[in-house]
């Protein structure tokens, strides 16, 4: 005969809380993310290309990501529940607030192509006209949050190899204590080169650590 705990396993060095993030964006064309943003021992790699970069500094929020998951059931006489039912959509979506005004999170927020050489070359001023028929935008996005254990980082990662500009927040312009905020939401699609919409990367020398005692098998050790 077993107690409750005999059976219940709760191990709280597995609870994770993103402690600095950041969000990585690149055009259509940059190299793609996959399991070698780490290298060996999980320490972090570059990034594949310099066309990706980072956002900067955002909200306190974070990187929020919500999922819509849509389902054709089909019922039958006498039960109460779907003898079938198919997954018809299932789309995720990411809201980002950047704090920094930079070259990325202009062109993010406005949904205008600019590059290092489209400020004025006399007065270094920069105009961005909103066309009649906006473009939207797509990106690769890499978004990367980091925590901290006694056996190093531990990265985890949400990446969207296609993701197509959806909208765009409220910006004020004043205010106490108001920062300007570049504001956007993403929506994932489907990459068919790649064959996904979104994957989730994990890694760094303290996830290594207790990969064990999260249910995966070990690390094995170099040969000597």
């Amino acid at each position: 005969m077993a107690t409750y705990d005999d059976l219940a396993e709760k191990q709280e060095e597995l609870v994770r809380k993103p402690l600095d993030g950041s969000a990585f964006f690149a055009p259509l064309t940059a190299p793609t993310i996959d399991e070698n943003f780490v290298g060996p021992g999980g320490v972090l790699a570059e990034l594949p290309d310099e066309d990706w970069g980072d956002l900067g500094l955002l909200t306190p929020d974070g990187m929020g990501f919500s999922r819509e998951v849509s389902n054709s059931d089909i019922m039958a006489f006498g039960r109460q529940t779907p003898v079938r039912s198919d997954i018809t959509n299932d789309t995720t979506t990411l809201n980002i607030v950047a704090l920094e005004t930079n070259l990325r999170t202009i062109g993010m927020a406005t949904g205008a192509s600019i590059t290092a050489a489209s400020r004025n070359s006399t007065t270094g001023a920069l105009m961005i006209k909103k066309p009649p028929r906006p473009t939207p935008k797509q990106y690769r996005v890499f978004c990367m949050s980091v925590d901290n254990t006694e056996d190093g980082e531990i990265y985890i990662c949400r990446y969207l190899p296609k993701a197509k500009v959806t909208g765009f927040s409220d910006q004020a312009l004043g205010g106490t204590d108001n920062a300007i905020e570049w504001g956007t939401t993403l929506t994932s699609q489907f990459d068919k080169t790649l064959g996904f919409s979104e994957a989730w990367l994990f890694g760094g020398p303290g996830w290594n650590a207790l990969l064990e005692r999260m249910g995966f098998d070990p690390l094995a050790l170099p040969a000597g």
